[in-house]
């Protein structure tokens, strides 16, 4: 059950783990000369190995990389369960992108509030390794100066707990990471624009390879609409609005403020439909850009 109560609140306490070996190594760009496309994985995989004695699997599929960091017991019960604030419950999220449309379907509603404690967390030498893998992938993703079209855009970084069966996934654009390590957005912001996602399974039991994953393509159009719902996730989960707030409102916002974000064009029509009241809002390209962005961290 508190492995369980982990999984669900890693969107309110995960992230900054993730990230923190940027804040390590700072934000000065690497000297080493620029790794060529095919040998970006290899490379983070050859310093991990080498420089900190830890073995990943790396691979380059398109313009994504994917790494993979098979451990076991990568949670320990907190002698300081951190607490946090339960407003809303999270029924149904889900995104679809199809034919440059955009579906959200969400079923959110406001529960009487109530405190809450996350009673585990990463384990400390966890910590460490996955802080040792950041850094060598910013050493080679900082290195890529002169990054040209086809080169990668997107990484997917996976630590899976092949004791216990489950693993946690991240989602970034290589510009946003780029952009919050020379500040030009904020590091709140940055872990709304980073995917976050939880599996649990069997078949991560065992499996130092990462043979279970489906290692392909991300293309621009999936990142765009699962950062939107990842954002939905973090707006309520978190909660970062008022009980009393407008849902649909809030969700419509959240929507312009990724699309204009981006400057994404490449659809037709955005659909949200509110699963608990019925409510379904539809806009175009034109109806999207004609909206204020009102988005604040």
């Amino acid at each position: 059950m508190k492995l369980r109560q982990f999984l669900k609140n890693l969107a309110k306490n995960g992230l900054k783990l993730f990230i923190l070996a940027c804040l390590i190594g700072g934000c000065s760009s690497s000297t080493t000369p620029t790794y060529l496309k095919e040998d970006i994985d290899k490379a983070i995989q050859d310093i991990c190995r080498k420089e900190y004695k830890i073995d990943i699997k790396a691979k380059l599929v398109g313009q994504t990389v994917w790494i993979y960091l098979p451990l076991q017991d990568i949670v320990t019960k907190s002698d300081k369960p951190e607490k946090y604030i339960e407003r809303f419950s999270i029924e149904h999220n889900s995104e679809n992108f199809k034919d440059g449309e955009l579906k959200l379907e969400y079923a959110i509603r406001a529960v009487p509030e109530q405190e809450k404690y996350q009673e585990v967390k990463f384990d400390k030498s966890i910590i460490e390794k996955m802080n040792n893998v950041w850094k060598a992938l910013r050493r080679v993703l900082f290195s890529m100066e002169q990054i040209k079209k086809g080169g990668p855009q997107f990484f997917c970084l996976v630590l899976a707990d092949i004791k216990n069966g489950f693993e946690i996934s991240e989602i970034f654009y290589y510009l946003d990471i780029k952009k919050v390590s020379y500040e030009f957005i904020s590091w709140t912001e940055y872990q709304h624009r980073a995917i976050q996602d939880t599996v649990v399974s069997p078949r991560i039991i065992g499996d130092k390879e990462g043979s279970h994953l489906d290692y392909r393509d991300i293309p621009f159009e999936e990142f765009i609409s699962k950062q939107i719902q990842h954002r939905i996730k973090l707006k309520f989960q978190k909660p970062e609005v008022d009980k009393n707030v407008d849902i649909d409102k809030e969700i419509l916002k959240i929507v312009v403020y990724t699309l204009k974000m981006y400057d994404f064009k490449n659809f037709s029509v955005v659909e949200l439909n509110n699963m608990l009241t019925n409510n379904k809002i539809f806009l175009n390209e034109a109806a999207v850009w004609a909206k204020p962005i009102e988005q604040r961290f």
